[in-house]
């Protein structure tokens, strides 16, 4: 999962409202891999990437919700300490910038889900792959 689809949706700023969203996604099977939100202008606003995209946008769309999607840079880490480090040190190395970043857990396993918003997802991609694969 190098690269992702991430959502970003806009919600109202009261109790429930997030579980509401989550809840509707989930009901069609949909699991969150990770994600963030945060308060923006009386505005909530989450970011988050799902194992099923298309499942995820339709019932983003079904509930009449304001989202976008965009490409992410996804690379899978061990936990342990330094691992955060190198991958935001080789993106910075290659002059890409990171705008934000989040994690989640990959399914079924001890590595954590590290999701770059940055600059350049196709040079980022790259750079994470050639990371993961040093790794390996």
């Amino acid at each position: 999962m190098p690269k992702a689809k991430e959502f970003t949706v806009t919600i109202e700023d009261k109790p429930g409202a997030l579980g509401k969203c989550f809840l509707a996604v989930a009901e069609r099977g949909v699991n969150i891999l990770a994600f963030q939100s945060y308060v923006e202008e009386r505005e909530s606003l989450v970011r988050f990437l799902a194992n099923d995209p298309a499942t995820a946008k339709a019932v983003l769309g079904s509930l009449h919700m304001i989202f976008e999607e965009t490409d992410v840079a996804v690379i899978r880490l061990a936990h342990r300490p330094g691992e955060l480090g190198r991958a935001a040190s080789r993106l910075g190395e290659k002059q890409v910038n990171i705008d934000y970043s989040y994690c989640g857990l990959e399914p079924g396993s001890a590595l954590g889900l590290v999701v770059f918003g940055v600059d350049d997802v196709t040079k980022a991609v790259t750079l994470l792959d050639e990371l993961a694969a040093e790794d390996a």
